[in-house]
């Protein structure tokens, strides 16, 4: 099994031959192996990220020898599961809970965040997909007035959210997020 997870590593300078300076992200993907080791799959310098540069980098890994990604844990970038399944379409896809909260909280008020996250939490940390079906029903129940585009959201990316649910919980506690690449941010 291998878990690539991508995400922003450093921020940099780069000099080009004509002395043109430009700024530039390093981006990485970093996989877990069957025996459950981090291993690095790749850096690539960009000027920018997007789905684009996610295949392009997808299709080095698959030119690399990367035959098979199992899931695949990523923060929310617009048409990333999409270039994912182009290159690796038997890829499960796992959006990251925590850019989902993070995004959703860009929505409500300092005095409400609180209990959104509590409501949102019943979500993600249902026992089954059923259950966390009906606690968001309850979330936009409670929620859909005052803040409606949050639960919308939610169900435009279900399918990436409740793949966590097929696997038993100290796999999920792994995939739920995007943390591994964090950390390797961390570290630097």
């Amino acid at each position: 099994m291998v878990s690539p997870d991508a995400g922003q590593v450093l921020d940099c300078v780069v000099r080009g031959g004509n002395g043109r300076v430009s700024q530039h992200t390093i981006y990485v993907a970093l996989g877990v192996n069957l025996e459950g080791r981090k291993e690095l799959l790749g850096l690539w310098l960009s000027e920018n990220e997007g789905a684009k540069f996610w295949l392009a980098c997808l299709t080095d890994l698959k030119n690399r020898g990367l035959s098979d990604i199992f899931v695949a844990c990523i923060d929310g970038l617009s048409g990333f599961p999409e270039a994912i399944r182009a290159a690796y379409p038997a890829t499960s896809v796992q959006l990251c809970i925590v850019h989902l909260v993070r995004a959703a909280l860009r929505y409500v008020s300092s005095e409400d965040s609180k209990q959104v996250v509590r409501d949102l939490k019943k979500i993600y940390r249902a026992a089954t997909v059923i259950e966390a079906e009906q606690a968001l029903d309850e979330f936009a129940q409670a929620w859909d007035a005052k803040y409606p585009t949050i639960a919308k959201q939610w169900r435009a990316k279900w399918t990436d959210i409740i793949t966590l649910f097929d696997f038993p919980a100290p796999i999920r506690k792994a995939i739920y997020t995007t943390n591994a690449i964090e950390s390797v941010i961390a570290e630097r």
